[in-house]
């Protein structure tokens, strides 16, 4: 009897890891591939789907038709290393310490207790990667491989911190610190060229190598931010100069991408996102961006510094040709693909939420926030959006602009008036998209509950302009201090 019971419990036992590793296997079989394509300053106007005309972005439009585009789409902040903070953690920058763009000096990074969008999916065993543009810390302690990637090929930089750039004709690579990399950031930044083209390369080899797993890669173009720099295949190929140029390679490379799901048979459990790390450098004229109808542009908090193209792809789940006016913002995708995935969320207070109601267009589907809060310069509250998108206010600060000024053609920037001042100043934006007719005086009420609402952010995040410093900021990631 002992023998029949000990069979018994053998039998039992490979019963049942046989069930769970087929349910580990199923499970792994239906998680979902996640790609993020990031580009840089790339403004609101400047895809064909988005109103452009002067060139057109034929794979970015067919994405648009297979899935969902965004017109009310945010950045946390308009400017590069505090956007991709916010991105990839689904905080607002300034709560995980983050703030303005890290030059190659900086010993500062994102702090390695900061859970992002790679270490959240490897909970379920998925292979990551990044490819581009990091900008969250160089040092060998701050990059992507210390933050849940597998592999990282790129420049941790912007690439105008260069001697490229005209402004940085002293620049001398001898000058930065000796880690790890830096001959291939040296090699990168001096053949900027063929940088979509080799980025693109490495995101298709990723997914042959990776089609049979569950994946995530994060791909963050280094372009169009300036210097502007395009393949041969591209160059002239637009008929509107290097901008729009640069733009169609762009474009192609999204299509590339697409193109190597479909031929590995894996686009239909796919999610594709394709958006901007904030608004258009104005400055630089025809070596810019534009924002369609927009106010201001990067480094500001008003619309055209902060809303931005968001087109997603995913036909197992996400319905086609949708266009979805409810507000979103790029702290939400974090937790959205928690959702998905079904992995928990960060143990440290996180700021986005799930939206995946809004990205399947779900009848009835609201936002989730009561407001979404835009944070400038060092921990400077200067913005706030009502969570169904109809009302913004800004409160008193400095912001820089053109003016009305129009930018030269040859890629040098004109000088930007640091001191434009706006008072409070509340706008209607289902009326007034361009933020020209402040209504501050005719909606008191809308006025003090967004103002209710700021003052209970200030009172975690903290606020320079009101000298408030807040209690619930967490600490950057610093080998200095």
């Amino acid at each position: 009897m002992k023998y029949v019971n000990c069979l018994l419990s053998l039998f039992c036992l490979f019963f049942s890891c046989t069930n769970q590793t087929e349910k580990k296997l199923v499970e792994k079989l239906s998680l979902p591939n996640i790609i993020v394509i990031f580009a840089d300053d790339l403004g609101y106007g400047d895809l064909s789907c988005y109103g452009q005309e002067d060139y057109q972005t034929p794979y970015l439009d067919q994405m648009a038709k297979e899935g969902i585009k965004f017109t009310n789409f945010y950045v946390a902040q308009p400017v590069c290393s505090a956007s991709r903070a916010s991105l990839l953690t689904g905080c607002y920058a300034n709560r995980v310490g983050v703030s303005g763009a890290y030059f190659p000096k900086d010993s500062v990074g994102l702090h390695q207790e900061e859970t992002t969008i790679a270490e959240l999916v490897k909970q379920k065993g998925y292979a990551t990667a990044m490819y581009g543009k990091w900008h969250l810390g160089h040092l060998p302690e701050f990059l992507p491989t210390t933050q849940g990637f597998d592999e990282y090929f790129g420049v941790p930089y912007s690439n105008d911190m260069w001697a490229k750039h005209p402004n940085n004709a002293n620049f001398k690579f001898d000058d930065l610190p000796i880690v790890e990399g830096t001959e291939t950031v040296r090699y990168l930044s001096e053949n900027q060229d063929s940088l979509t083209t080799w980025y693109t390369q490495r995101a298709v080899n990723f997914i042959e190598s990776n089609h049979e797993r569950p994946f995530f890669m994060y791909v963050a173009h280094s372009m169009p931010h300036v210097p502007l720099y395009v393949s041969d295949k591209f160059r002239g190929k637009s008929g509107a100069g290097l901008y729009g140029d640069v733009i169609m390679e762009i474009d192609w490379s999204t299509g590339q991408i697409i193109e190597a799901l479909e031929r590995h048979n894996i686009s239909e459990n796919t999610l594709v996102v394709f958006t901007s790390d904030n608004g258009p450098w104005l400055s630089y004229g025809a070596h810019s961006g534009v924002t369609g109808p927009l106010r201001e542009g990067k480094g500001t908090v008003f619309e055209g510094g902060v809303r931005v193209p968001f087109i997603a792809k995913w036909p197992n789940k996400i319905p086609a040709g949708i266009t979805q006016e409810i507000p979103a913002c790029t702290i939400d995708l974090l937790p959205t693909i928690a959702h998905w995935i079904e992995a928990e969320l960060p143990t440290k207070k996180i700021d986005g939420k799930n939206i995946s109601t809004l990205l399947q267009a779900e009848n009835e589907a609201k936002n989730p926030h009561d407001a979404y809060y835009f944070y400038y310069k060092r921990n400077e509250l200067e913005g706030i959006l009502s969570g169904d998108g109809q009302w913004k206010l800004y409160f008193p600060h400095k912001y820089r602009s053109l003016e009305g000024r129009k930018g030269r053609a040859d890629g040098q920037p004109i000088p930007y008036n640091y001191q434009t001042k706006t008072e409070l100043a509340l706008y209607n934006l289902e009326e007034d998209i361009s933020e020209t007719d402040n209504v501050v005086d005719k909606y008191p009420e809308v006025r003090s509950k967004l103002s209710v609402l700021a003052d209970s952010m200030r009172t975690e995040l903290g606020d320079d302009l009101q000298e408030i410093e807040g209690n619930e900021k967490r600490p950057l990631g610093n080998l200095v201090n």
